[in-house]
């Protein structure tokens, strides 16, 4: 037997294991019966009521609700088209438009009981940890505490020194610009069931044009978490053995931080990156990415990180969000004056951002500031 075919030989033997562990681990929810499963269906209702139970669309649902669960079902097991169309409108945050299109509840209730049931499992099992996209256990702060990890166990690997630089990646217009036939065969690779990955074809098609998933679907939501796990783990198991340089890599969504202490090797990963980013059809903003130094600090998620001398890491706020903060409280004021809107509804508003956005950071002061502005304009 040569060198090759011994090679060969171990490989077969480790795919087998792989697959004989994975089958263990997730090949019970492989099975197109828990979508359709009565049980299943009423619990992603009361999951997809929560929050928008007041609409009337989904009281009407309710008033009905064994009935529609069941009509789900034979619809499903007949193979008839589920879909209801779309819900659209638009989100203007920060100044960027953001068309949605969402879906009815009668179809958000399938593709609940489809995502909690098979996809969520099925597909989050081959992503990195630290990949802090929206599933359970994980989100915006689970990955800010990571990106703190990765830098303190740097300082402490890097001799106890702050000396090194971060890559900033973004995506552009990441949404828009996923290839339905490239995601398709991703998910076939993992999905064995035809009936379920029928079915979840179709809920990616309906977008239409051969590329863009919808914001407003869990299911593009769980597709466009995936799909860039081949370049998560090309970074972490590939570009980690070259040069025998060791990157510590975070990424939420179109949002990705890969620290090392040498500036050229993160060059060299850019360009990696890129030439495998267009394998994949997605474009990367080279507007807002770049190289910086760790003790300068670094843009990640609406927020700045510096890596200061004592190995702490300091988190700040972006800056225009405290003034954007004071501009919308002069306008809640005089939507105030006016009728338009209530003090209940203006407080809310606030203790959203000064509680589940401000609490991030290290901003006493910034956020005293704004307090006291409240105060002068609401007390």
């Amino acid at each position: 037997m040569t060198s090759v075919e011994r090679r060969q030989g171990r490989y077969e033997r480790r795919k087998a294991k792989r697959e004989a562990k994975r089958e263990i681990k997730i090949g019970g929810f492989d099975d197109f019966d828990r979508v359709t499963d009565l049980d299943n269906l009423n619990l992603a209702f009361k999951d997809a009521k929560k929050k928008v139970h007041w609409k009337e669309s989904v009281q009407r649902y309710e008033m009905n609700r064994i009935a529609n669960i069941i009509e789900a079902k034979r619809k499903l097991i007949a193979g008839e088209n589920v879909q209801q169309g779309f819900i659209r409108f638009t989100l203007r945050e920060r100044g960027k438009v953001r068309n949605i299109r969402g879906i009815q509840i009668a179809e958000r209730v399938i593709q609940k009981c489809l995502c909690d049931q098979v996809l969520v499992p099925i597909l989050s099992r081959p992503l990195i940890h630290d990949n802090g996209a929206s599933l359970k256990g994980k989100g915006v702060m689970f990955s800010i505490k990571r990106l703190i990890v990765h830098l303190c166990r740097y300082y402490r690997q890097n001799g106890f020194s702050n000396e090194g630089y971060a890559l900033i990646i973004d995506f552009k217009g990441y949404y828009d610009n996923i290839d339905h036939e490239i995601l398709i065969a991703m998910l076939r690779d993992q999905i064995k069931d035809q009936r379920v990955m029928e079915l979840t074809e179709k809920f990616i098609r309906v977008f239409g044009d051969g590329k863009a998933l919808g914001l407003g679907s869990q299911v593009s939501q769980i597709a466009a978490i995936f799909y860039p796990n081949a370049l998560d783990h090309f970074i972490k198991e590939k570009l980690n053995k070259k040069r025998k340089q060791k990157i510590k890599i975070v990424r939420y969504m179109d949002d990705m931080a890969l620290i090392s202490r040498d500036p050229k090797f993160l060059e060299y990963c850019l360009e990696e990156i890129i030439r495998f980013s267009d394998k994949l059809k997605i474009k990367i903003n080279m507007k807002k990415t770049q190289i910086v130094s760790l003790k300068h600090g670094f843009i990640f998620l609406k927020g700045k990180y510096s890596l200061l001398e004592n190995g702490k890491v300091l988190r700040l706020p972006c800056r225009d969000s405290p003034i954007r903060m004071k501009h919308k409280l002069k306008k809640f004021k005089t939507l105030l004056e006016a009728g338009k809107m209530s003090i209940k509804d203006i407080r809310n508003a606030y203790q959203s951002w000064r509680g589940a956005f401000m609490k991030r950071f290290q901003a006493y002061k910034k956020v005293s500031k704004i307090d006291a502005l409240y105060d002068s304009l609401f007390s």
